[in-house]
């Protein structure tokens, strides 16, 4: 069997999986914060125990390209054995010498893996970005995107929410650019509902999260309400009106209820921000927010942006509170 590593453990290896790559065609994965001696059923090793004599192909499916590409530097894995999924840290592109990744995996799968790269020029009003370059490396158009309509939701009253928070990284950004406001947080912090039927790699990815793991990223934490168990229970306690909310539940049914519940809760000219909308591998998003335009009788006013993973703007309509 080829040695074929995966580093990571997260949603980018469960879709790797999901993408056709064989868990038994996995020697191990690799992670630098284990949350599990397995994943997948296959074994889960610190870098320092890689065996890099065995390793022909190395997968990265992390977005902290920089930090791993210099660890594998350093262990000695040429570069020709390393494969950047998330490859957002380098003009120049460092898969170009991994040529082994074509006859391991097949031309038909790295198709699928590797989305098109391109330079996005910074925008004149983010030449000054509040937040971290480190944190925009992961998907520059998505938080660039939530910065600007963090600045126009600051003009509105309410709070902020995320439901689907998994481990904090999007909900960082929110708390970090809008620190006045009072954020709440809504996860199982367990994986999906079974009503959602989700696939084993995608339960076992989403299930390595935890309220204290969450709070400990946030820059600040008492602004943060943390609602945990299955929406929309979770929010029977909550008497809140919203200026922006982020959705990003992955399934129909939960994000059906996600619209339902939120939508008429937001705040005229406020925000609802709709992930994986235009994402072809999560159909549910876009068919959930079809049904829920019925049930309203009419559209609703919604700018697609181009991100990574095709999130769509919800703008709600009405004077401002």
């Amino acid at each position: 069997m080829a040695g074929i590593y995966v580093w990571g453990t997260g949603c980018g290896a469960s879709e790797l999986v999901e993408q056709g790559l064989k868990p038994e065609q996995i020697a191990a994965f690799v992670d630098n914060a284990p949350f599990g001696e397995t994943f997948l059923g296959r074994p889960v090793l610190l870098p320092e125990k890689l065996p890099v004599e065995n390793c022909d192909l190395v997968i990265v499916t992390s977005r902290q390209t920089e930090q791993i590409a210099r660890q594998c530097e350093a262990l000695g894995i040429p570069r020709e054995r390393m494969l950047f999924l998330k490859n957002s840290w380098e003009i120049a592109d460092r898969n170009q010498h991994c040529q082994i990744a074509s006859d391991l995996l097949g031309d038909e799968l790295l198709d699928k893996l590797l989305p098109r790269q391109q330079v996005v020029a910074c925008p004149g009003q983010l030449r000054h970005s509040r937040l971290p370059d480190r944190w925009l490396a992961g998907d520059y158009v998505r938080l660039a995107s939530l910065e600007l309509l963090c600045r126009q939701a600051a003009q509105i009253s309410g709070a902020a929410a995320e439901l689907g928070v998994y481990k904090g990284m999007f909900a960082r950004c929110i708390n970090f650019l809008m620190p006045e406001r009072k954020l709440y947080l809504f996860d199982s912090f367990s994986g999906f509902s079974p009503k959602d039927a989700p696939t084993a790699g995608l339960q076992e990815a989403h299930k390595q999260t935890t309220v204290e793991g969450v709070k400990a990223v946030l820059p600040f934490p008492d602004q943060a309400v943390i609602c945990p168990g299955f929406f929309p229970d979770s929010a029977r306690e909550v008497e809140e009106g919203f200026c922006l909310v982020s959705l990003d539940v992955d399934f129909f049914g939960s994000t059906l209820e996600g619209l339902r519940w939120f939508w008429p809760r937001i705040h005229g000219g406020g925000f609802l921000l709709l992930h994986d909308w235009g994402n072809p591998a999560l159909p549910g998003i876009a068919q959930a927010l079809d049904r829920y335009q019925q049930e309203l009788g009419q559209p609703i006013p919604a700018v697609p942006i181009p991100d990574r993973n095709g999130t769509l703007v919800l703008c709600k309509v009405g004077k401002t509170r």
